[in-house]
């Protein structure tokens, strides 16, 4: 059943981006959990965290997770989903683990749309104060850490594809 390979990291680590990219390097199928809770939920993932609230949105991440049934598949993790131990649990049992790695200057070189991208940030609480807190949950639960601070989406993906197949 571990035929999977899980993505988990920041936000703007590249784990969509870089896992299509992956998924066909490795001739697997790609899923995206933000997605799937969009489309459960009917909304966008910015949209239920303004209008439902964080502790929903993490509700509603977790029950798509539980969801997954799947095999043979690069799965694209959203960057809150370490918050919820049952989700991980699930995703481990699902595939390798592997974290991409993003520091905290790049990540916010990359994030450029931060009021519409449905990142969890709790009230009160700023970019870096996230950025500290998830970084021990990534650490954690990875099965692998892939280091994107300055790779390109070719390089991760192939760093991705080695780390799946090793």
């Amino acid at each position: 059943m571990r035929s999977n390979v899980v993505l988990i990291g920041m936000p703007g680590s590249g784990k969509s981006t870089c896992g299509v990219v992956a998924a066909k390097m490795l001739l697997k199928n790609f899923f995206d959990t933000d997605l799937l809770i969009q489309n459960f939920e009917g909304i966008s993932l910015q949209d239920i965290i303004d209008k439902k609230g964080i502790e929903y949105f993490e509700k509603a991440e977790e029950n798509a997770v539980l969801s997954l049934n799947i095999q043979g598949t690069v799965i694209a993790t959203g960057g809150s989903v370490i918050y919820s131990e049952k989700s991980m649990n699930h995703l481990k049992n699902l595939g390798k683990i592997i974290y991409l790695h993003l520091d905290y200057d790049n990540m916010c070189k990359r994030i450029n749309n931060l009021s519409t991208r449905g990142v969890v940030i709790k009230q009160g609480e700023t970019l870096k104060d996230m950025f500290e807190e998830r970084l021990p949950l990534y650490e954690k639960w990875a099965d692998v850490t892939i280091d994107c601070n300055n790779n390109t989406v070719e390089e991760t993906a192939y760093l991705i594809k080695n780390a799946a197949e090793n």
